[in-house]
């Protein structure tokens, strides 16, 4: 019998498999181009400092091989460089795996988003897709496949320089509390003195005892010396007589306007014989219920909250007055120690304190900044442009008042304009360490983060900012640009007028409210007329680009090399007169 050798044939098998598997992705390879690739956006954008692919691939009928895996993954090339995405990966339907799975039969579409940090570089380059098929042991590499470009990089224009607070001079308000929008540097201080004269019940009669009273020989030379001293003005004497309120109001009246006569007659007599010319008001008022609410919260008086309700129930003064004596008890200490006070003329003698001239302010900030209290010293350096002389005043202020924080808090302003961030922010630590949970201390460390590139803890110390003033929403606004969010911005920024403002509603779509802004910017920079031209093409206006973006070259030559990789313009880089302003 005739032996019959298998390994022939076993070879011939083998060789067939081999065919048929690099047959598949061989004819896979060659008509890759039937692949229909859909990328939203079909420039590639940068928003919240990444760059966003929306894809779909859409396979045809009958290319998919059954037995094939896909990696497909998109690459940004770019000059000097590329940026890999996450690849996805898909199989035909004989495959044993996880992926998304193509019909050979139908064809089918495969869905795809990623993203990559966005880097300057990227400007102007191509998306492709890399495919990597296989089969089995066998695999095969696609020539790469070109589907967008890239990067259109106008959310980058934003200009970062966040807004710091200046620490003002402060002064508690009535709530014993720090008001920040307070500003108490006065260089005209006013200032009073009051004295009282005190009639007896039902007299207008001015007693001689109250004539020789301290308090009025305390208000004569209180007025004397306001006319002879030299940084000093008498403004006026205010005269205003009252009567208690108890009795008939018709009395009461005519009682009052009797003292306003007698203490105004006083006045004018004794400033005459003073030989001081002044403007003396006098008013009366028939019944001084607010002076009797003043001294009843002070006294000790029984049933004292009882007859302060009853002034907070009734306005009508018969009907406070009946109340109040109906409590027979309480009525009898109001009248020995609450009513004789308020039968009288009050005489306030008006003053203007008048501090240093800007010339002397300055004077001294130079050669002896210690002659200056704390509100003058910060004062002086409002009165220069010269960001050096500000920094040695605040440099000043830090040594002669070390515990006052609004030193060092604007001293890091300065240091900010003068772009010396580190410097800033120590200065900044020193003031939030003399005053924690400062809302304008918080302001200016977030602005020295957001210039650092931490948007995360800037943001949260604007948020700690609340109540520091306007500047914060501004800063609030760079935030939301650079994190993506646009209409955000634009609400932050309000009906602020600058570049930024413009580039978030430009953003957000609103290219002719973009345009509005830009338009009220008076002296516009070259980014400014740069946003300028960039709304031109998106608008169509040729004009308007070509004006705004040579206005802008001629301010500043680096404008004329962002623009030629700048995809805004893409349409434009073959025309003679885009060439003509950027080459």
């Amino acid at each position: 019998m005739k032996k019959f050798s298998y390994k022939p044939l076993a070879s011939l098998l083998l060789a067939a498999l081999f065919m048929t598997g690099c047959s598949g992705l061989k004819r896979m390879q060659k008509h890759a181009d039937k692949i229909q690739f859909n990328v939203t956006p079909e420039v590639l954008e940068a928003h919240g400092g990444d760059v966003a692919v929306d894809m779909n691939a859409k396979f045809p009928e009958k290319y998919f091989d059954k037995k094939a895996t896909v990696v497909a993954t998109p690459v940004l090339k770019y000059d000097g460089g590329e940026q890999t995405f996450e690849s996805i990966t898909l199989q035909g339907e004989k495959v044993e795996d996880n992926n998304k799975v193509i019909s050979y039969v139908n064809g089918g579409s495969a869905a795809y988003k990623g993203s990559v940090k966005y880097a300057e570089a990227m400007r102007m380059g191509d998306l492709e897709i890399r495919i990597k098929a296989s089969r089995g042991n066998k695999s095969l590499d696609f020539a790469p496949i070109k589907v967008a470009d890239g990067v259109l990089a106008t959310s980058t224009l934003v200009a970062n320089y966040p807004k710091s607070v200046i620490g003002v001079q402060r002064e508690k308000n009535t709530t014993g509390k720090y008001d920040p929008n307070i500003d108490v540097f006065q260089r005209i201080v006013p200032d009073e003195f009051m004295a009282d004269i005190h009639y007896l019940i039902n007299s207008s009669y001015v007693r001689g005892s109250e004539m020789k009273g301290e308090d009025l020989k305390m208000l004569k030379e209180y007025v004397k010396d306001a006319v002879a001293a030299e940084r000093k003005e008498l403004k006026g004497i205010d005269v205003s007589a009252y009567a208690s309120p108890d009795g008939e109001m018709d009395w009461n009246s005519k009682l009052s306007s009797g003292r306003e006569k007698t203490s105004g007659k006083y006045v004018k007599r004794q400033m005459k014989r003073a030989k001081v010319e002044t403007d003396i008001a006098t008013k009366y008022t028939p019944e001084d219920w607010e002076g009797f609410k003043e001294l009843m919260e002070k006294s000790n008086i029984q049933d004292k909250e009882l007859i302060l309700r009853v002034l907070s129930m009734y306005s009508d003064p018969e009907v406070r007055e009946k109340e109040i004596r109906n409590l027979s008890e309480a009525f009898t200490s109001v009248a020995d120690d609450i009513l004789p006070k308020l039968r009288r003329a009050k005489i306030v003698a008006n003053v203007d304190l008048i501090g240093k001239t800007d010339e002397e302010i300055a004077a001294l900030a130079d050669v002896d900044p210690s002659k200056l209290n704390p509100a003058e010293l910060l004062y002086a350096a409002t009165l220069t442009e010269d960001n050096t002389k500000k920094m040695a005043i605040y440099n000043a202020a830090t040594k002669i008042y070390s515990n006052d924080w609004r030193g060092f808090n604007n001293l890091g302003m300065v240091q900010v304009a003068e772009g010396k961030v580190d410097a800033a922010k120590a200065s900044f630590a020193k003031a939030d360490k003399l005053s924690p949970s400062n809302s304008i201390v918080a302001n200016n460390m977030g602005a020295v983060a957001l210039m650092q590139g931490d948007v995360a803890k800037a943001e949260a110390l604007f948020g700690d900012a609340n109540g520091a003033g306007e500047e914060v929403n501004y800063n609030l606004g760079i935030v939301e640009i650079k994190k993506g969010n646009y209409a955000k911005a634009v609400k932050y920024f309000g009906s602020n007028v600058s570049v930024n403002a413009a580039l978030a509603k430009m953003l957000a779509g609103d290219n002719n409210g973009a345009l509005k802004v830009l338009n009220a910017i008076e002296n516009p920079c070259a980014k400014v007329l740069y946003v300028k031209a960039v709304v031109g093409a998106r608008t169509a206006k040729t004009n308007l680009m070509y004006e705004s973006l040579g206005a802008a070259a001629k301010k500043e030559a680096k404008v004329k090399a962002m623009a030629k990789s700048d995809m805004e313009f893409a349409k434009y880089f073959n025309e003679p007169k885009f060439k003509s302003i950027v080459e």
